[in-house]
């Protein structure tokens, strides 16, 4: 499944507690979700998202930013709050606040831009801390959601963004295996899997037919390499087209003022490329099979595609400036 989309024309919250405005929008929307019917559409990718946001790494509030961005993009069914770390579900509610506040002017563009009640809705605490026996224990809130939805869109992919730990997705998969048929895992592996070895390595030795893309190097081309002229350095972008541009750009600012935004590619292998085909190239990356099963994808090492010794890395650099310019576009909507 190629998923195609159309590219616009391109056009050049510190704490929300400082925010009131903003606290005083989230507050109604938490108010209103309840009764809220919004449904997602069927026509997009099926994303949840797993993320360590609020804890030792700013770039995972970068990367909801641009995700938040691109919301119309896809279908987005779970937003889960994982390990390590403080990083808890009020930091990825943080950021829908930013959202909320910049709704209207996205909504000009698309129709397909889901509510921030809806996005509410749908944000779930997984678990708080990492794996410390060989065998996943108890199901989070967030591992249930991952169940729950791989079942109700059975032959319809479900993609799983890990930004984190692999924790939620591991103890889902132990639960109920029969999942395994209609998940599809996209995790950000180095230090990610340094904070949690255990779930990883539950998965990689008791589930060697789970379809996974375990990118571990590759990531860092996001922010190392490739074309960084004009206004497309690391710093220059975000002081050109990010710094300013909504709520949502002054948050990305506050977090943090350039360019890390390490889980990014798994959202960008999902928005040009071949779904079906990671070892063809996407702006997120292009990732070679190995022997270890029949669905099973890393980084390629070929010296041709290293980066700072980062083995894969030109494969996302290569794309740097058509990713970039893609996205400064959307941020232009919220400077309008």
């Amino acid at each position: 499944m190629t998923h195609h989309k159309e590219l616009p024309p391109l056009r050049s919250i510190e704490n929300i507690f400082r925010y009131p405005m903003q606290l005083l929008l989230l507050a109604t929307i938490v108010l209103a979700s309840a009764c809220n019917d919004s449904k997602p559409v069927t026509d997009l990718p099926n994303i949840i998202v797993s993320t360590d946001i609020g804890g030792s790494d700013p770039d995972d509030y970068q990367s909801l930013v641009h995700l938040f961005v691109y919301a119309d993009q896809f279908n987005l069914l779970g937003l889960i709050s994982s390990p390590p770390d403080a990083g808890r579900k009020e930091h990825i509610e943080e950021t829908i606040a930013a959202y909320a506040a910049d709704f209207e002017k996205l909504k000009k563009h698309s129709t397909r831009f889901p509510s921030p009640e809806y996005l509410l809705s749908i944000t779930k605490q997984g678990a708080t801390d990492s794996l410390q026996t060989g065998i996943p224990g108890e199901l989070s809130e967030g591992a249930s959601w991952i169940i729950d939805k791989a079942k109700e869109n059975a032959g319809q992919p479900l993609y799983i963004l890990v930004w984190g730990s692999i924790t939620d997705v591991a103890q889902a998969v132990h639960h109920d295996p029969s999942i395994k048929s209609n998940i599809r895992v996209y995790s950000i592996g180095s230090w990610n899997t340094v904070m949690d070895p255990k779930s990883r390595d539950y998965l990689f030795d008791n589930h060697p037919d789970l379809w996974w893309i375990e990118n571990n190097t590759t990531f860092r081309g996001m922010y190392m390499g490739g074309d960084t002229t004009n206004s497309m350095g690391n710093l220059t972008f975000v002081e050109n087209h990010v710094k300013g541009h909504g709520a949502l750009g002054e948050l990305f600012w506050e977090k943090k003022k350039d360019i890390k935004m390490g889980d990014t590619p798994s959202v960008l292998y999902c928005l040009n490329g071949d779904l079906d085909n990671p070892k063809g190239e996407s702006w997120g990356g292009s990732f070679i099979k190995t022997s270890h099963g029949p669905n099973y994808w890393t980084d390629n090492p070929a010296d041709s595609l290293i980066e700072n010794n980062r083995a894969g890395a030109k494969t996302v650099n290569k794309f740097r400036q058509a990713y970039l310019r893609d996205w400064a576009a959307r941020m232009g909507w919220l400077k309008e």
